[in-house]
C-alpha cells in the first residue's frame, strides 16, 4: 500500500538544488530525484534502489544539508516492508 504523503515545498527545493549542483554525487541525485518525483504524487513511493541511495547519502559525512534533506524525505516515503 502506498503512503499518502507528498514531498513538501522546502524538501522539493532542497531536492532541486541537489539535482542542479555539479558537485553532487550520484547517490544524492538519485535520492533527490525520487523525492522530487513525489512532490504532487501521493501514490508514488521510493524504490528500493533510491532508498539505498538515500541511506548512503545520509551516512556520508561530506553530504550537504540540502542533499541530506532530500534524501531523508525520499527515505520517509519508502513503501512499508512486507517482511516484519
Amino acid at each position: 500500500m502506498a503512503k499518502k504523503e507528498v514531498t513538501s515545498k522546502p524538501a522539493a527545493s532542497s531536492a532541486s538544488k541537489t539535482l542542479s549542483s555539479s558537485s553532487t554525487g550520484e547517490a544524492s541525485k538519485s535520492a533527490a530525484g525520487s523525492a522530487l518525483a513525489q512532490r504532487k504524487a501521493p501514490e508514488k513511493t521510493t524504490s528500493p534502489e533510491a532508498a539505498s541511495a538515500a541511506s548512503k547519502t545520509l551516512r556520508d559525512g561530506r553530504t550537504a544539508k540540502d542533499s541530506k534533506s532530500a534524501a531523508a524525505r525520499a527515505l520517509s516515503q519508502k513503501a512499508a516492508s512486507k517482511n516484519k
